[in-house]
């Protein structure tokens, strides 16, 4: 008879054994939810939370729920807010959490349900931005901390792009001062409600409607096409002044060349009769035979040239005589 219920006592234990061990993997805690309720440390209000290995819990009374414990994220949609200004932005944002208080997430969420956890998260992150965004308008909202060296001394712009960029540098922007309240007010809201503790939180995206959106673009290419023309109008106005300076020194070097020309051509002139007189004055003759040969040249330079001229006349004398004399 002993022998008969040895075997089956056996597995018996064995199976209660099993039954008893549960495993906590790597990344996650375990709770131990018994009859309904999550199982406390001794004498305190601290729910039992399991390391990852292996763990013992009681038989058929004891539930185990697994929680993961790294840090998760939840990049919920674009939602549309409304600015101080009374004006549409569409912003996109990403929060950074993880499970805190296993017990109180576990209460919080209907069992540890990620999607209900995520969902009363984003609730609770947008009811703070919503109220964020109402308090500011939309310059402040895209716009980081005032930087007041966007302009340092020792350069030197265009007085348009100047002026454009002391009227940024003069924004109160307080995008980080938004997402820094976010963060604070929802770590404690979430805390205290789901057992989460937020990370993070950052805007990723802050975007107009479609119909606002268009406006500004049009707006902004008007004021961009005003300026081109206002850019264009002026290189025109410069580029008539260089063309003036130009011609008016391309003038002026002509003249003056065309003034020294003549002076040096007078000068030439003046010393080449000056030559002439002396050359006469040593040997008139000679000298007047050397007039009429270079005429004899010149006239006769080709051979179809023809001249009917008297034979008797002073232009052949050194042709009848030698001598020249008549």
């Amino acid at each position: 008879m002993l022998r008969k219920l040895f075997v089956p006592s056996i597995v018996i234990l064995v199976i209660i054994a099993l039954m008893s061990l549960f495993v906590v993997p790597e990344g996650e805690r375990g709770i131990v939810i018994r009859f309904g309720r999550v199982l406390k440390v001794d004498n305190t209000e601290a729910s039992r939370i399991y390391e990852p290995g292996i763990h013992f819990k009681m038989p058929l009374f004891d539930t185990v729920k697994r929680l993961d414990a790294r840090i998760q994220t939840m990049d919920g949609q674009s939602d549309r807010f409304v600015t101080s200004e009374k004006k549409d932005v569409i912003i996109d944002s990403y929060v950074k959490w993880r499970i805190e208080d296993f017990g109180q997430y576990y209460l919080a969420t209907g069992g540890g349900n990620a999607l209900t956890a995520q969902a009363l998260l984003e609730r609770k992150v947008t009811d703070v931005l919503r109220s964020e965004i109402g308090s500011r308008d939309i310059k402040q909202i895209v716009s980081g901390p005032r930087n007041k060296d966007v302009l340092p001394d020792d350069i030197e712009l265009d007085e348009t792009v100047t002026e454009a960029a002391k009227q940024a540098a003069e924004i109160d922007g307080e995008r980080d001062k938004i997402m820094e309240e976010v963060l604070k007010d929802t770590r404690e809201s979430a805390m205290k409600d789901l057992g989460v503790y937020v990370v993070d939180f950052r805007m990723k995206k802050i975007n107009l409607p479609d119909e606002i959106s268009e406006s500004i673009y049009q707006r902004m290419r008007a004021e961009r096409e005003s300026v081109a023309r206002k850019h264009r109008s002026q290189g025109r106005e410069k580029a008539e002044v260089i063309r003036a300076q130009a011609e008016l020194e391309v003038a002026t070097v002509l003249a003056e060349a065309d003034r020294t020309a003549r002076v040096t051509r007078g000068d030439a002139d003046a010393e080449a009769a000056s030559i002439y007189s002396t050359a006469y004055s040593k040997d008139p003759e000679f000298y007047s035979f050397l007039r009429s040969l270079s005429a004899y040249e010149k006239s006769f330079a080709e051979k179809s040239d023809i001249l009917v001229l008297d034979p008797n006349s002073d232009f052949f004398k050194y042709m009848n005589d030698a001598s020249g004399a008549k």
